[in-house]
């Protein structure tokens, strides 16, 4: 599953200074802003690293660059020791920030990569993991908040026009995040469903018909809840590639609960049957066997050798358009994402 680091530092950045002696309060917003936006682009190289490639190495090394810009402009702000004319207050609600943001990144997100690879365990763990991913970008963006808030309190006590920020970098970073949250709206639901279907496969192999009985229903209900979860689901800019190929995935998965588990626990009870009455034919010697019990066996014998095949067959036919559904379900969700989500 792919962690999509939620964006931030949406405030003002102007043109960039280079005095450290700020004769005016611009001078000194330009100067912090100059460190930020630093900081902006390697959050959105990072971004676009998880949206477009799969390789653990450079996934981390991007997020250990992120850090690193952090660190740099932490040292670099600090150095401001009366911020401008003796007020502080915006440089430091700007290391503050800085501070929970390498917090988060560095030490959080490392906690996180741990949860990921045990989510796809169990759908509590997925959702756990989802739902700490989702703190951790809460947390930041309150930071943003009280940021962006106590710039506005700086730029009007000087009289500071500060507009919204409209940079293409800011409009792709919150262009990510809503194509992220979608994809992970679906992937919840698809992996609910998935998750109980392969309880039931486990259950089949175990030739555990209690198992089978009690994961058929679930994974029953839980299609049916994704499918109802669909039909209000608002597809990012009406998209419905994702939605599709969710529903189709359900839908199979619903098919199996209907008719792949009647049919297995069928040939489980006939196969039982079978195996009991040859342990009864087993136990007589060829004398002591009536004609009867020998033309009942051998029926049930030619019925098992029908049913195996039948069964085989059916088998094969939803192994086949299981594997054709998960597929299809992961690279609709990764051309989704490649798609919306920009390059650079």
């Amino acid at each position: 599953m792919k962690i999509a680091l939620s964006s931030f530092l949406f405030f003002f950045l102007a043109t960039i200074s280079n005095a450290q002696e700020f004769k005016t309060p611009v001078d000194y917003l330009n100067y912090i802003g100059k460190e930020t936006e630093i900081i902006t682009r390697s959050t959105w190289k990072y971004t676009t690293t998880v949206a477009h490639t799969k390789n653990a190495r450079r996934i981390d090394a991007t997020r250990k660059s992120l850090v690193k810009s952090i660190q740099n402009a932490s040292k670099k702000i600090e150095t401001l020791k009366d911020g401008y004319k003796g007020d502080v207050e915006y440089k430091n609600q700007m290391l503050a920030y800085l501070s929970i943001s390498e917090k988060q990144i560095n030490q959080e997100y490392e906690k996180i990569i741990n949860m990921q690879e045990v989510a796809e365990q169990s759908y509590d763990y997925m959702e756990a993991y989802i739902m700490a991913r989702d703190l951790v970008n809460e947390k930041i963006n309150a930071e943003v908040e009280k940021l962006n808030a106590n710039q506005k309190i700086f730029a009007n006590k000087y009289n500071i026009q500060i507009g919204e920020d409209t940079s293409e970098l800011a409009k792709k970073m919150k262009i990510s995040n809503e194509v992220f949250e979608n994809h992970t709206q679906l992937y919840l639901i698809f992996f609910k469903v998935n998750f109980t279907e392969l309880g039931l496969l486990k259950a089949i192999e175990n030739n555990d018909m209690s198992g089978i009985q009690q994961n058929s229903n679930a994974l029953e209900q839980y299609a049916n809840e994704g499918l109802e979860k669909l039909k209000t689901f608002k597809a990012y800019k009406n998209d419905m590639s994702l939605v599709l190929a969710t529903k189709k995935s359900l839908e199979f998965s619903k098919k199996e609960a209907l008719e792949l588990s009647p049919s297995v626990v069928s040939f489980m009870m006939l196969n039982q049957k079978f195996q009991e009455s040859k342990k009864t034919m087993d136990s007589k010697s060829a004398s002591s066997r009536s004609k009867e019990e020998i033309d009942n066996f051998n029926k049930l014998v030619n019925e098992v050798n029908k049913e195996v095949g039948n069964y085989n067959k059916t088998l094969n036919k939803f192994n086949t358009e299981r594997s054709n559904t998960i597929n299809n379900w992961t690279v609709t969700g990764e051309n989704f994402i490649a798609k919306y989500v920009p390059i650079d």
